[in-house]
């Protein structure tokens, strides 16, 4: 079993910065993939962005890329997600979740609670 807890999120002005956290309990091996989704009201879940527990892949959604990063430290067995300059269209519930092995994220097998990020113009 593997659960996923996000932090980080809150109330910040446009073009403002936050830093979402993951911390991963359970088993967590290192061919898997982690990133985020977000959903803001009435719109689907939508990739943001992932990476690989070992090496250093990463993959971004075109609408973040420059903008956020993604990384990790596995010795915390956490992941982060670092905003910057951030947008009201940015505003939504982001999830940290698992995958199988695809930086794509197609089928993630784990979900975190969410967490609200909300950006003001």
């Amino acid at each position: 079993q593997v659960q996923l807890v996000e932090s980080g999120g809150g109330l910040v002005q446009a073009g403002g910065s936050l830093r979402l956290s993951c911390a991963a309990s359970g088993r967590t091996f290192s061919s898997y993939v982690m990133g985020w989704f977000r959903q803001a009201p009435g719109k689907e879940r939508e990739f943001v962005a992932s990476i690989r527990w070992s090496g250093f892949s990463t993959y971004y959604a075109d609408s973040v890329k420059g903008r956020f990063t993604i990384s990790r430290d596995n010795a915390k067995n956490t992941v982060y997600l670092q905003m910057n300059s951030l947008k009201p269209e940015d505003t939504a519930v982001y999830y940290c979740a698992r995958d199988q092995g695809d930086l794509r994220m197609p089928t993630p097998d784990y979900w975190g609670q969410g967490t609200q990020v909300t950006v003001s113009s």
